[in-house]
């Protein structure tokens, strides 16, 4: 492969890594800043969202076989960027009242982005490891921005020790599958696996599915899957808002994008035997985030069992796959369908949860009280995301539990579904919480409307739009989910599901 294709498949990570040091040397360079480190980190944004579609339409490695780009690559480098797109909208006037170090935080974002980007195109065990890490580094620092506010500093200690117990557990586990392989690109992995008379015998699931295991062990982490989402209500809660509402998208879809990879590429022999363990995790992750939001005081405490509790429905069309040919690849597009839609729904409410904590300096859900008379518009946003949150038409969060639950009825997994269901309506509860606060419950007549800046404006808005928008006219947005996943689980791949 010639250097010029190369770089042009490698552009998006290029663009991200040179911009990340642009807005560093400009907040170093010149003294009068004001808003520019996050228009610069902006246009980054946009020029690596460009050149993820200049770069897309292939199939190839790169750098000896550690990195793919593939339609699943380039779904989940469009989806990090949007991420962080909207992140630093949103953050622009929360910062300006909160710290000085502004550009140091662009710049760090930027390269949280790309650790993002990386690990949607990891193939190989230690890109697979270096760029979860690179992740987590970047993500502990951005928790504890905030290093004067004791609550952001416990969250990003929370974060790290969690962080670094189940690091070591999926070091080992990547230990254990090179020992018995000789291999780490995914694809040596499975070939060898996929032979085991050779080498293991009968032994072979012995050592194999500890090994397994262990790797989800640190997906699951990432995407705060009960038992490891210890970390995401403290962190959520201690670190800044923007950063919450980064925690909340980024590190949960690319934890995502590597559970698929790696179980999917290098592990396809163990699919019956984690589909269980898929299944068992789906229905605990999303009954206990319901249950536990439900009693939450706090708003971003709140939303971080939401979360918890989304990843659970998520996790349906994964445990899906034990259904075979065209439903497996149905089930994957299912799950990076509801991903998408979930990064404008989640983000949207966050935007609300910023605004609310730039004029009120309060997550309690009581400052929501008597928000329709102080901002309708917001109000009626909120409840919106709300609404696509629940699964209700006509938002986009209606039509990807409406696919995930599909996927589980076309695997015949009847009892999943109706507990996916189930929880969708113990979720009313607690969203319907803050709701009463804003519309029924009243605040101060003569309260003074929020102070809602362009840049939060612009997050908001967009959010809102392409909520209504992927609820009413899905087809274009789950054909890019669908293409993704036949990309996955297609020839580039050289493996299917058995």
């Amino acid at each position: 492969m010639s250097v010029a294709t190369t770089l042009r498949l490698f552009s998006p990570e290029i663009i991200l890594t040179l911009f990340g040091l642009i807005v560093l040397g400009y907040d170093l360079a010149v003294r009068r800043r004001e808003r520019w480190q996050a228009a610069l980190a902006l246009v980054g944004l946009g020029l690596a969202l460009l050149a993820s579609f200049w770069a897309a339409g292939e199939s190839t490695s790169l750098f000896f076989g550690m990195f793919i780009v593939d339609p699943f690559t380039t779904f989940f480098r469009v989806v990090s960027l949007l991420t962080g797109g909207l992140v630093v909208l949103g953050s622009v006037d929360y910062l300006r009242q909160r710290t000085i170090f502004r550009g140091e935080f662009y710049s760090l974002f930027l390269f949280t982005i790309l650790s993002m980007t990386l690990m949607a195109g990891a193939s190989d065990l230690i890109m697979v490891i270096v760029s979860i890490e690179f992740l987590s580094i970047t993500s502990y620092i951005l928790t504890g921005w905030l290093r004067d506010d004791v609550k952001s500093s416990e969250a990003s200690v929370k974060y790290f020790l969690y962080g670094s117990i189940t690091t070591a557990a999926m070091i080992y586990g990547a230990s254990l599958l090179f020992g018995l392989t000789g291999h780490t690109d995914l694809a040596g992995i499975a070939e060898v696996l996929r032979a085991p008379e050779a080498a293991f015998g009968s032994n072979l699931q012995a050592f194999s599915l500890p090994a397994a295991m262990l790797l989800l062990t640190g997906f699951a982490f990432k995407i705060a899957l009960v038992p490891f989402h210890q970390w995401s209500p403290d962190a959520y809660e201690g670190a800044p808002t923007p950063v919450t509402a980064f925690l909340s998208i980024g590190p949960k879809a690319v934890g995502f994008a590597m559970l698929v990879r790696v179980f999917l590429t290098a592990l396809p022999f163990a699919e019956v035997e984690w589909t269980g363990v898929m299944i068992g995790m789906a229905i605990i992750t999303m009954t206990l985030g319901n249950l536990v939001a439900i009693v939450q005081k706090d708003i971003k405490r709140m939303l971080a069992y939401s979360s918890i509790a989304q990843a659970g429905y998520m996790l349906i069309g994964i445990a899906s796959l034990s259904a075979a040919g065209a439903t497996g690849i149905n089930a994957v597009g299912a799950t990076l369908f509801y991903l998408f839609a979930y990064v404008f729904t989640n983000m949207g409410a966050f935007a609300a949860v910023i605004a609310v904590d730039n004029a009120e300096n309060s997550s309690s859900i009581s400052a929501y009280r008597g928000l329709i008379r102080r901002e309708p518009l917001m109000a009626v946003a909120m409840f919106i995301f709300f609404l696509s949150l629940v699964g209700i038409p006509p938002t986009a969060g209606f039509i990807g539990k409406f696919s995930v639950f599909v996927s589980a009825v076309d695997a015949e997994l009847y009892g999943l579904a109706v507990i996916g269901v189930v929880n969708g309506v113990i979720s009313v509860v607690y969203y319907f919480g803050v709701v009463k606060e804003m519309f029924f419950l009243g605040g101060e007549t003569d309260a003074e409307p929020l102070r809602v800046g362009s840049w939060l404006q612009a997050a908001l808005v967009i959010s809102l739009i392409m909520t209504l928008v992927i609820g009413l006219y899905p087809e274009p947005f789950l054909g890019l989910a669908n293409n993704a996943a036949e990309g996955l689980m297609g020839v580039g791949q050289m493996l299917a599901l058995h």
